[in-house]
């Protein structure tokens, strides 16, 4: 079973800056892509950005320029830096982990509020 825990959520002025870190460990299966999705209140899950292993990247428009997604292999970690926040990012950010076998695992979610 694998467990992933997320930190670096929390309140922060418009354009502000947040990074959030997301911890794998137990189990761990073969990795297709580490990533994060967000969740605003009366709003579908989205996707946010993803590491492929081996390379790749993807991002979200409304993200692009401002977030940064990096992986640590060696301690299987994702990051998101997130700069220039907007109180439209305002959203539970979730933690993903793809399995090569198409298998989604999730983290328990962290809440990022950015105030106007």
């Amino acid at each position: 079973q694998v467990q992933l825990v997320e930190s670096g959520g929390g309140l922060v002025q418009a354009g502000g800056s947040l990074r959030l870190s997301c911890a794998a460990s137990g189990s761990i299966p073969s990795i297709n892509a580490m990533g994060w999705y967000r969740q605003a209140p009366g709003n579908q899950r989205e996707l946010v950005a993803t590491s492929i292993s081996g390379g790749g990247t993807t991002y979200a428009d409304s993200v692009k320029g401002r977030f940064t997604i990096s992986r640590d292999n060696a301690k299987n970690t994702v990051y998101l830096q997130m700069n220039s926040l907007k109180p439209e990012d305002t959203a539970v950010y979730y933690c993903n982990l793809r399995r090569v076998t198409g298998y989604n695992d999730w983290g328990q979610g962290t809440q990022v509020t950015v105030s106007s």
